[in-house]
């Protein structure tokens, strides 16, 4: 029974019977009518496997507590596919599915660090559940159908020991390919997606089995500047997000930890969320793209994210987020120009005058242009506020009521720092 936050793959419940009766059998007949039973119980058996599991299992019990907040999901969904099992028509084609699935459960708790013994009990246990449930409906009203679990006991332990094979089959096979996946190796195959070489199939086929990461769906890049003192800005990223159930590649480029995550199914803010726990510095994040071919692209967009932020700031940003301060980035003769020529003789003032007047002019735009509101946000009088503005007005030549100027204003002020949405400083109550 697997219990995992990943994808399920056909069942991978440890369950299903593969009851030799026939649909016109006794035993046939019984078993239609109670595997509908059983699955109107679902929820039922669910919470008791998970309360089971968390009591007993602590390779499982982060996940079931609010690690994975998608584990009770999986384990119902699993418990399912394990019940339909036991119909007496199911094809044959099923059972190979569930064998499929459960060495896929197999390949991710592998991934995840879950002993394998754990995961062995955790399918004998989703059998036990299964069988439990089975017994106390067959004894309801006046027959106990004995020998209808006579019948189906059988089947049912030796489809879940099958089970539970195709599962250490599938974690042994991962194992010996995190094994012999080495730290250079897995470089050059990420190397190669920044590089550009996701447009070609042949590549990204290798890559997706060697670093077992969907590389043909939703993809997004991390970049983390790595300070000289601490050489892992994001640590222990790939297997935090594993425990969630999405899996990443991780390396380093540039002075970066530099990260490709595979989406899947969930949104962005979510990762955004995750990494923000994680973050010592920076981190840049590009938009979502679709497949590796757009890989190396989001990489730029991630790594000029990423450089826009202060270095001593512990801050998570996509590039969505920071457009015009990216725009400043990117063209440094431009940004220094255009700082120059909108500020004027405003920088030549003594620092203390010029930092003062530097935030009024950054509150007055974030309070769209109110001097009231840019008081509140300075702790400061509105009159002082007033003189402030005139004097900027003054020295840089440019007016407060001039739309041009407001624009020139605020790509200037991101260019110096002033004005990045981060924090609004209290700056003292002095003309």
């Amino acid at each position: 029974m697997s219990t995992g936050g990943g994808q399920v793959q056909g069942g991978s419940s440890g369950v299903g019977s593969g009851v030799a009766a026939g649909p016109g059998s006794d035993a046939g007949a019984r078993l239609a009518e109670l595997v509908p039973a059983l699955l109107d119980r679902l929820d039922e058996m669910t919470d008791r496997m998970a309360e089971i599991l968390v009591e007993t299992e602590p390779a499982y019990r982060e996940a079931l507590t609010g690690g994975d907040p998608r584990m009770r999901t999986t384990l119902r969904r699993n418990l399912e596919v394990g019940v339909r099992g036991l119909s007496p028509d199911v094809p044959a084609a099923y059972h190979q599915s569930h064998a499929e699935g459960a060495r896929a459960v197999g390949r991710l708790r592998a991934a995840q660090g879950i002993p394998l013994e754990a995961v062995l009990r955790a399918y004998r246990l989703g059998g036990q559940i299964t069988w439990e449930a089975l017994v106390a409906l067959s004894r309801q009203g006046d027959g106990h159908d004995d020998a209808l679990l006579l019948e189906v006991a059988g089947s049912l332990w030796r489809t879940n020991d099958r089970g539970c094979s195709a599962a250490a089959e599938g974690y042994r096979a991962e194992e010996r390919r995190l094994s012999g996946l080495d730290a250079v190796e897995r470089q050059r195959l990420l190397d190669g997606l920044l590089d550009g070489r996701g447009g070609d199939p042949a590549f990204v086929r290798t890559a997706t089995e060697l670093l077992a990461v969907p590389l043909g769906g939703r993809l997004t890049v991390v970049v983390a500047p790595t300070a000289e003192e601490e050489a892992d800005p994001l640590p222990e990223a790939a297997a935090a997000l594993l425990k969630r159930g999405v899996r990443s590649v991780w390396g380093t480029r540039s002075q970066a930890q530099v990260g490709v995550v595979a989406l899947g199914a969930r949104r962005l803010p979510e990762l955004l969320a995750w990494l923000g726990v994680l973050a010592g510095g920076p981190v840049g994040v590009s938009a979502v793209v679709e497949g590796a071919a757009a890989v190396a692209g989001a990489y730029r967009l991630a790594e000029t994210a990423a450089r826009t932020l202060p270095t001593d700031v512990a801050r998570v940003v996509t590039i969505d987020d920071r457009l015009p301060e990216a725009l400043l980035s990117n063209s440094p003769e431009i940004g220094s120009r255009l700082v120059g020529q909108t500020l004027g003789l405003l920088l030549e003032l003594p620092h203390d005058e010029q930092e003062v007047l530097l935030e009024t002019l950054s509150a007055f735009l974030d309070a769209d242009g109110s001097p009231t509101r840019a008081a509140d946000l300075l702790y400061c009088h509105r009159n002082t506020v007033m003189h402030r503005l005139r004097r900027i007005e003054s020295v840089t030549g440019r007016k407060l009521a001039d739309p041009r100027a407001r624009l020139l204003w605020q790509l200037a002020l991101l260019g110096t720092g002033h004005h990045d949405g981060v924090h609004r400083r209290p700056v003292r109550d002095s003309a």
